[in-house]
């Protein structure tokens, strides 16, 4: 239609609007315009590129693994432990997936089976979470840590990893210590702090081993008098606890006992010096003077420190 035939007036106004067709010369070319189809080929490329490079990666992680014996996968904000670290059987030798939310700690892992150290701390592991019996199928385990997780239990496997050196279960929610502690026989250290622990187990005194002991900010009303029998033990830590007294055989027998902490506690000066007397009686004036027994404990809101060469007298 043309503007005559339209009957356009004098002084009209008129909006001109482009069509969908491309406008040359005399009037529109019908033809339609083309558009530029948009490429997949690349984004495909780029994809399978990404996958390559992401298998290669696996693969040297892997390599790396297998040659250093160190599997360090700590923050990572894990949810399971990857399939490639089975694949690392026998050269495995430490494992560390600290801080990360790991749900399961499966049978599987006996496939790692000589390795040293395993660390599992700030995984949130509830005690359905973990298969005991792969875990305790690590003959070669010094070190195992589960410290800041939701563990309310330890169970009778813990015996089995008689190589343990090391026990970390600090942070949870323990209630005891199983028996079958008593049959590792090589631990050094064991901290078991803040937890909800309300006793003991006397077979403690058959850790022979054992130097450091972190009991602090527990239940427990008592210790046991095995805890003698510890004649290796230079550090014990019995803060926040509501003890009232200790063992006689404490002071008596754990004659390396250079550190013990009881603040917090409701042992008395008087237990302190009861103590003193009884490792006099002992024969204890033959220890060296180099050896210091320094005991910390809460009386009146201060801390009484206690330094003695022959323990024939105590300073406040």
């Amino acid at each position: 239609m043309t503007l005559k035939e339209s009957e356009v007036m004098n002084g009209a106004k008129l909006m001109l609007m482009a069509s969908q067709g491309l406008h040359q010369g005399g009037g529109p070319i019908l033809k339609e315009a083309q558009t530029r189809p948009i490429s997949r080929g690349k984004e495909t490329e780029y994809k399978r590129h990404d996958a390559r490079t992401e298998i290669v990666m696996e693969k040297d992680r892997l390599q790396r693994w297998k040659t250093t014996g160190v599997i360090a996968l700590a923050d990572c904000n894990l949810k399971a432990i990857p399939n490639e670290v089975w694949d690392c059987g026998s050269s495995a030798r430490v494992l560390d997936v600290n801080n990360n939310s790991i749900q399961d700690v499966p049978n599987k892992i006996s496939c790692l089976n000589s390795i040293q150290k395993l660390f599992l701390d700030g995984n949130g592991i509830l005690d359905e979470a973990i298969q005991w019996e792969g875990l305790a199928s690590l003959k070669y385990l010094t070190v195992l840590s589960f410290t800041r997780n939701q563990l309310m239990n330890l169970p009778s496997a813990l015996g089995s990893l008689t190589s343990l050196r090391q026990l970390h279960v600090a942070n949870n929610k323990l209630t005891n210590l199983p028996n079958e502690i008593g049959m590792l026989t090589r631990l050094e250290v064991l901290k078991a702090n803040n937890n909800r622990i309300t006793t003991v187990p006397a077979c403690i005194g058959e850790c022979s081993s054992l130097i450091e002991v972190d009991l602090s900010a527990n239940l427990l009303s008592e210790l046991p008098d095995t805890l003698g029998n510890l004649h290796n033990l230079k550090t014990l830590h019995l803060s926040n606890n509501g003890l009232k007294s200790l063992p006689c055989t404490l002071f008596k027998h754990c004659l390396q006992l250079a550190t013990l902490d009881l603040h917090n506690t409701e042992i008395t000066m008087d237990v302190l010096r009861q103590g003193g007397k009884n490792l006099m009686n002992a024969g204890a004036q033959s220890i060296r003077s180099s050896w210091i027994l320094e005991l910390l404990a809460l009386l009146n809101s201060m801390k009484a420190l206690i330094k003695t060469n022959s323990f024939s007298y105590i300073t406040l």
